[in-house]
C-alpha cells in the first residue's frame, strides 16, 4: 500500500476563514456599542427609577456576553492558527464559539418566554411613553450592530487558489470564504435583540392605543419562539461541523469521486469534513489496477476549490483468480 499525507512538519495548517480578521474587528466593535448602551440604560434606569430601562440593559448584557464568546474564539483561533499542536488547525474554533453562543441564545429565548407567560397570567402596569422610547433607542443600536455584522454574512465564495500538495506546502493567494458559524451566532444575538425591540414597540403601541396589556407578553412569546428556532439552527449546523459530518451544502465528495474514478481506479473509502470556514480536508483510499504515485492523484484533485488538506492511500487491485 502506498500512502502519502502532509504533516505539520512540512506546512502550516492555517484554515481560518477569508474574512476572519474583518469579522473579528466588527464583533469587538459591536460589543463596545452594546456594552455602552447597556451601561447607559442601567444607569438611567437607576437614576429615573425605570425598571423597563434597567431590565432592557441587563437583557443586552446577556447578548454582549455571548458576542464576547465569539470575539474570544476569533482571537484564540488567530493566535494559535500556526500552532502545530492543533493537528488540523484552529479553523473549527469558530464553530465551537458559535455552538456555545447558540446555547446562550436558547437560554435567552427560554427566559423571555417564561417571563412573558408570567406577565400574561398577571399583567403589570406599563409606562408606555418611557418604555416605547427605550425600545426605539435599543432598536436603533441593534440595527447599527446588525449592519456591521451583516456585510458578507452567509455568503459563500468557493473560488480560491488550491494548495500545491506536490511541493508539500500551501500556496493560498486568496483565502476562501465559507460559512462562518461564529459570525452567524453573533449576528443572531443582534437580530434577537432587534426582534424583541420591534415586537416590544408594536405591543406597546397597541397597548397605549387600545389598552391591550396582553399584547406585550404575547409578543414576548412570539419572539421567544422565533429566537429558539434560530438557536436550534445554529446548534444543528455548528454541531455538525464539530462532529466532522460530511458537508451537505456542497458536492465535494461527488467531485472527488468524479476526478479519481477513471481508468479502473476505484475509491474504497472516502472521508470529507470541514476544518474551517471554506476549508475542507479529505482522506481518500483507492484501489488501482496500475497504481501511480500519490502526486498523480493529487494533481487530479488540484482544481477542486475548498479542498485544503488531502491524504491519499493507494493499493494495487488484486489480479483476477
Amino acid at each position: 500500500m502506498a500512502m502519502d499525507s502532509i504533516t505539520s512538519s512540512t506546512h502550516q495548517h492555517d484554515f481560518l476563514g477569508g474574512d476572519h480578521r474583518r469579522n473579528e474587528r466588527r464583533v469587538w466593535l459591536v460589543i463596545a456599542l452594546t456594552a455602552t448602551m447597556m451601561v447607559v440604560e442601567v444607569a438611567a434606569g437607576t437614576v429615573y427609577g425605570s425598571m423597563a430601562l434597567v431590565a432592557d440593559g441587563w437583557h443586552m448584557s446577556t447578548h454582549a456576553g455571548a458576542m464576547l464568546i465569539a470575539a474570544l474564539a476569533y482571537l484564540y483561533a488567530r493566535r494559535h492558527a500556526r500552532d502545530p499542536r492543533f493537528t488540523f488547525g484552529t479553523g473549527k474554533l469558530g464553530d465551537l464559539g458559535g455552538f456555545a453562543s447558540a446555547i446562550v441564545l436558547a437560554l435567552i429565548a427560554l427566559l423571555i418566554g417564561g417571563e412573558s407567560v408570567l406577565r400574561l397570567a398577571d399583567p403589570t402596569p406599563i409606562r408606555f411613553e418611557q418604555a416605547i422610547a427605550v425600545a426605539v433607542v435599543g432598536l436603533v443600536v441593534n440595527l447599527v450592530s446588525a449592519w456591521l455584522l451583516n456585510d458578507g454574512h452567509g455568503h459563500h465564495h468557493g473560488h480560491h487558489e488550491h494548495e500545491h500538495h506536490e511541493h508539500g506546502h500551501h500556496e493560498h493567494d486568496h483565502r476562501p470564504h465559507g460559512r462562518d458559524n461564529n459570525l452567524r451566532a453573533a449576528y443572531a444575538h443582534v437580530l434577537a435583540d432587534a426582534l424583541t425591540s420591534v415586537l416590544a414597540v408594536v405591543a406597546l403601541l397597541l397597548g397605549r392605543a387600545y389598552g391591550w396589556l396582553w399584547a406585550d407578553p404575547v409578543m414576548g412569546i412570539v419572539g421567544a419562539v422565533v429566537i429558539a428556532r434560530w438557536s436550534w439552527g445554529l446548534i444543528r449546523d455548528a454541531g455538525a461541523v464539530l462532529l466532522d459530518r460530511t458537508p451537505d451544502n456542497g458536492d465535494l465528495p461527488e467531485r472527488i469521486r468524479a476526478a479519481i474514478e477513471n481508468d479502473g481506479d476505484r475509491i474504497t473509502d472516502l472521508h470529507v469534513w470541514q476544518v474551517g470556514p471554506g476549508h475542507h480536508a479529505a482522506i481518500v483510499a483507492l484501489v488501482s489496477p496500475a497504481p501511480r504515485k500519490p502526486s498523480h492523484y493529487k494533481a487530479r484533485l488540484a482544481g477542486i476549490a475548498g479542498l485544503s488538506h488531502l491524504t491519499i492511500e493507494i493499493e494495487a487491485a488484486l489480479p483476477p483468480v
